[in-house]
């Protein structure tokens, strides 16, 4: 079992406060509000020890690097901003998917991505 250290509380915290799945540079540049001193190293390893011990998952985006946040959730999907490149919840699922599986497959789940501009980067556009 991880000791508590003020590291691994304040990347936890950073998680519980925001609503996207986050990459480790978006947790250390958030960190390091609170915590200046903190590295890109500390934060992969308390990420990784995160997701072996089940309160952190992945959230691969295709084409992307992984990013993560807290586990558990309810089922949702997500939005790509290709501007500013965050992760966005979409909350709400269009439900089974079965009839788009080729005949006489079974699917066992699935995942949506939508990619786009996310509002804050078009309201800059505008």
């Amino acid at each position: 079992m991880e000791r508590k250290t003020r590291q691994r509380s304040t990347i936890l915290g950073v998680f519980n406060e925001t609503d996207g799945p986050l990459s480790p540079q978006e947790v250390l540049d958030k960190a390091q509000e609170q915590l200046p001193e903190l590295g890109i190293a500390t934060v992969y390893r308390n990420i990784k020890s995160f997701v072996e011990g089940g309160t952190l998952q992945s959230v691969p985006i295709p084409g992307q690097p992984d990013r993560y946040e807290l586990a558990g959730k309810n089922h949702h999907h997500h939005f790509f901003c290709r501007q500013c490149r965050r992760a966005f919840e979409m909350q709400g699922c269009p439900g089974t998917l079965d009839d788009l599986a080729p005949e006489g497959f079974q699917t066992e789940g699935h995942e949506i991505y939508l990619y786009g501009l996310c509002k804050e980067c078009l309201e800059k556009a505008a």
